[in-house]
């Protein structure tokens, strides 16, 4: 078996991707999708005046508007018809994971498997046509509100950028189910991750124009590089990090001969949440500004207007909540991904267990504090990566795009989609491995 896999690993190469025809398909399809998705947001909303609405997005885009953009690839500032995103589908994921766990109707389909999943994710629809729609409604009233950006204001103007910006959600929506069934990677990480890396060049070449003009110092941007590489090494680490488990299995009879009991390591991620709760974190904090363009009323001292204020980005408020929501969906989505007391069960069915932990409930205890205390450990990880540039864009100015979330998302997405491409070349290499053995074995 050993020698199998080190042959396996020897012929992953170069070689063996050009002859992986399927996983070339894969490809293809994403790279297609992703540049479908990216047309996408240079489509402009109808009935917009495009250069009153970039002197109104130039005078928001330091706030949580730019935080936005960043998440929608651009769209944003172009009041694009995927100016809403992805995120609605984010926003009403997170709703129907809370409510599974405390709705016992939701939670009982949640144990019925595939047909179970499917209602659930019917679920998730609906509601992601009920949240783009409120969200689209704000965007519409909120652009009215400005002045001269929107050419013919009234009902009619609210009622097709609802439908657009709604439709534009869902296609999204779709567009990364069809990624992750056909092609590569995780569809709804992979969009945001093309919408990240999309603006990189201009924020690159934005930064570097700053110190031309002498607004950031050289070594103020030298530092930049310095503590992007490390928090990029630092992602790479501890998302590779793991908390092994030895797992022992008993001497077993097979009919006059005594075989040896086997052991094996159960693996627990240090970050089993990956990226999703600086994600979820991200799309909570941007219900505000929702809320305030729906509310808007002109009204620079109103309720909504001066929350949307404090929960700005690079506001303690901001920074505050963020850490508190990335700390919560930590602990809460590494709950929904992993039970300790179903793996205890298959320990048990299978005879293994854990050295001087008895199997069944102990166990599962056991797994369950172990898992705990490594989240903590992964929990703090993520706070620090996502808000400690943050401290640094807010005193330098620096684009969002070297945030500490971006990074994360960035890299975590490409250590997920580069495994999954070794899983598939693995997967090709052990077939050709396996044919070659039948034939030889017929000729013989």
């Amino acid at each position: 078996m050993a020698s199998a896999a080190e042959q396996l690993a020897a012929n992953l190469n170069f070689s063996a991707f050009a002859k992986a025809e399927e996983l070339k398909k894969r490809i293809w399809f994403t790279l297609g999708a992703l540049l479908v998705y990216r047309f996408g947001t240079y489509v402009p909303l109808p009935g917009i005046n495009p250069e009153a609405f970039a002197q109104a997005f130039g005078q928001a885009q330091q706030g949580i508007v730019g935080l936005f953009n960043m998440f929608t690839g651009g769209a944003v500032e172009r009041m694009a018809i995927l100016a809403l995103g992805i995120m609605p589908y984010i926003s009403a994921s997170i709703i129907i994971q809370l409510l599974t766990s405390v709705v016992p109707s939701l939670e009982q389909l949640k144990k019925e498997g595939e047909q179970g999943r499917k209602v659930i994710n019917q679920y998730t629809r609906y509601g992601t046509v009920v949240l783009a729609t409120f969200q689209a409604y704000g965007i519409a009233v909120g652009l009215e509100s400005a002045t001269n950006v929107v050419v013919d204001p009234g009902w009619f103007f609210r009622a097709s950028a609802v439908v657009t910006l709604v439709g534009g959600t869902m296609f999204l929506m779709w567009l990364g189910e069809q990624i992750t069934a056909r092609g590569i990677g995780n569809g709804i990480s992979l969009i945001i991750f093309a919408g990240i890396v999309a603006g990189l060049p201009s924020a690159i070449a934005s930064t570097l124009e700053l110190g031309r003009q002498g607004a950031l110092a050289t070594p103020i941007i030298i530092g930049i590089i310095a503590l992007s590489i490390v928090v990029i090494a630092l992602i790479v680490f501890m998302e590779r990090a793991q908390r092994r488990l030895l797992i022992q299995y008993p001497k077993r009879n097979v009919g006059n001969k005594m075989f040896e009991g086997n052991t094996s390591f159960l693996p627990l991620k240090l970050n089993t949440a990956g990226v999703i709760p600086p994600i979820f974190a991200s799309s909570l904090l941007l219900v505000p500004a929702t809320l305030s363009g729906l509310g808007s009323t002109g009204d620079e001292n109103s309720i909504l207007t001066t929350v949307t204020a404090l929960l700005g980005h690079g506001q303690p408020l901001y920074m505050l909540l963020y850490a508190a929501l990335i700390v919560f969906f930590c602990f809460f989505y590494t709950a929904i991904v992993f039970n300790p007391s179903d793996t205890a069960d298959n320990l048990k069915k299978h005879n293994g267990f854990i050295p001087g932990i008895r199997p069944g409930e102990r166990t599962a205890q056991y797994i369950d504090h172990v898992l705990t205390r490594i989240t903590c450990v992964g929990a703090i990880y993520i706070v620090l990566v996502c808000l400690l540039p943050e401290f640094l864009i807010s005193a330098t100015g620096v684009p969002f795009y070297f945030g500490g979330t971006s990074l994360l998302i960035v890299v975590s997405v490409t250590m997920d989609t580069v495994s999954q491409i070794q899983g598939h070349l693995l997967a090709h290499q052990y077939e050709g491995l396996v044919k070659k053995s039948k034939l030889r074995g017929k000729r013989r």
